[in-house]
């Protein structure tokens, strides 16, 4: 089984709902230095791999299962299980009662190694030995409960022993499972309340995200002119008597250091402090409690509130959030897709964004440029997708528990996206800058922006904008190319204008990357339609909004 694994070593898959506990039990049994995301074994699904921890045993935790709903990833989890040597169940001991009938019913255990694993155990009042004994004469496998946040030696050495206690489920234990024990219910908070519950989600939302913005762009805005007169002037003067290449490639208007710094200094700290932001979100528990008291609004744009979690991760990357989108029900997964790409500004295009205004004088461009990104968002995707997506719903939803974040948990999750960045993103910019500087040289920069002129003159730019553009199709952060002469195009222009050029910029396309993955999780065709669709969209809306600013800025 799992022929990647070295030496063959038994795999023990996580089984469970979506926050049933599983990510942490993960990190517990693995350490939480260790864990890397990848394909399971010939599927899509994304899973995390582990050696468990002074074991031969390999633990791979999938995304959590949505009962009957029609999630691609939700399917692919079940159809893991047949490469597992030995699936660990993972109920709430708290929910037990409703949980394990359901999880039971869904998952096809047939000659397959099993045993149970019930977390929450700190929030349950039931005493947990009867618990577990009642489980184990019922079903003949071991069980044992846990707090998966707080795993203890005992813990993981009695963990590690069922794991080779594992038995093959009673056959008809699935019929007699009615179990006595009461279930524990989750604290009621002002997000679930009728009338105040989905304004005071929104604003949640609201504040998650914009309160990391707003201190990445201080941060950024202090460090600019301290690192510009310290090391990126001192660095011009000192290649001034080196070869003309090697100073286009380090110092030029496209260098290395020079605009590659641009590109670390203002997209970094985003991606930094939103990912300690959304970590926080998704450890209290208050992530999932404001998606479902959102399901209500997401429904009037086609989408469901879990649909929320992607689009939101967009703000980080859109890549990754177009993978997330796997977890979307079927019918909505595209319309995600469609507003990740339109609506959702990447920790490149916020950062970017956020130096082009402040290049031009403008910093306070930036929420309504953020709104508006919203607004037309939404709006794409209505007018695009006018019949109604047949909404699916699960027969049980698991609400979370309100919980104080772990710093070791959150730390976890925010090692993931700043390596993330630095391996993957930051290279792939770098590159931009190489590619850029060799247009430049080679003249072909002029002549791509001369071509795009008739375009700019009828929204009335400046024919030098173009190259912004055309490079924010490369990747969101290519309009930064505007910094360059200290921002000097951008100053010749009126707020209005640098509005909706970022406008413009920021909603013709996605970047390459990012279609590139859509073609490959939805089709060559689905991805020409998105493109033309969001581009028809971004030109039409531009021109609107131009014709707007004119009159407001």
């Amino acid at each position: 089984m799992l022929t990647e694994i070295q030496d063959k070593a038994k795999a023990v898959i996580l089984i469970g709902f979506e926050s049933s506990g599983k990510s942490a039990l993960f990190r517990g049994l693995t350490g939480y230095d260790t864990g890397e995301e990848s394909n399971f074994r010939g599927s899509t699904i994304i899973s995390r791999k582990g050696k468990w921890a002074s074991s031969d045993l390999e633990l791979i935790d999938v995304p959590g299962i949505r009962t009957k709903d029609d999630s691609g990833t939700t399917r692919e989890a079940m159809d893991t299980i047949r490469d597992a040597d030995i699936v660990a169940l993972v109920v709430r001991a708290t929910h037990a009662t409703i949980e394990l009938p359901l999880l039971l019913e869904e998952v096809d255990l047939q000659n397959k190694k099993t045993m149970l694993i019930l977390t929450f155990a700190d929030k349950t009042r039931i005493r947990l030995p009867e618990l577990a004994s009642y489980y184990e004469d019922w079903l003949g496998i071991p069980v044992y409960a846990v707090n998966a946040r707080g795993l203890q030696d005992i813990d993981k050495t009695r963990l590690q022993r069922m794991a080779s206690e594992a038995a093959m489920i009673r056959a008809k234990a699935k019929t007699l499972l009615i179990s006595p024990f009461p279930v524990i219910r989750p604290q009621y908070t002002w997000l679930e309340h009728p009338i105040w519950g989905r304004p005071l989600s929104l604003a949640c939302v609201v504040l998650l995200f914009a309160v990391p913005v707003v201190l990445a762009y201080l941060l950024s805005a202090w460090l600019q002119p301290i690192i510009d007169k310290n090391v990126i002037d001192p660095m011009r003067d000192m290649l001034v008597s080196s070869p003309p290449l090697l100073q286009a490639l380090l110092a030029g208007d496209y260098g290395i250091v020079t605009l590659g710094w641009y590109s670390f200094l203002w997209a970094f700290p985003v991606v930094l402090l939103l990912g300690i932001s959304t970590a926080l979100a998704e450890e209290s528990g208050m992530k999932d409690r404001i998606t479902d008291s959102l399901d209500v609004w997401m429904r009037k744009l086609g989408l469901n509130g879990r649909d929320l979690i992607p689009i939101l991760s967009g703000f980080g990357c859109n890549v990754v959030a177009v993978f997330q989108s796997r977890a979307c029900s079927a019918c909505t997964r595209k319309t995600c897709v469609s507003m990740i790409t339109f609506g959702s500004a990447c920790s490149y295009q916020i950062g970017a964004s956020l130096s082009i205004f402040g290049s031009a004088g403008h910093p306070w461009l930036f929420l309504p440029y953020i709104f508006t990104l919203g607004f037309a968002g939404a709006l794409h995707n209505r007018i695009w997708n006018r019949k109604p997506a047949l909404q699916t719903s699960a027969v049980y939803q698991s609400q979370t528990f309100l919980q104080k974040p772990g710093w070791r948990a959150v730390s976890w999750r925010v090692r993931a996206v700043v390596k993330q960045f630095l391996v993957q993103a930051m290279p792939t910019f770098l590159l931009i800058c190489l590619i850029a500087t060799a247009l430049q040289l080679a003249g072909w920069m002029s002549s791509l922006s001369k071509a795009a002129e008739p375009l700019m003159q009828m929204l009335h730019f400046p024919g030098e904008a173009a190259s912004g553009i055309i490079f924010s199709v490369l990747r969101k952060d290519g309009l930064l190319v505007w910094n360059q002469n200290e921002g000097a195009l951008l100053k010749t222009m009126s707020a209005g204008q640098v509005f909706t050029l970022v406008y413009l910029a920021s909603t013709l396309t996605a970047c390459l990357v990012t279609l590139w993955t859509v073609r490959k999780e939805l089709g060559l065709r689905f991805t020409f339609s998105l493109a033309g669709k969001q581009m028809v969209t971004s030109l039409v809306s531009s021109a609107i909004i131009m014709l707007l600013a004119g009159w407001w800025l």
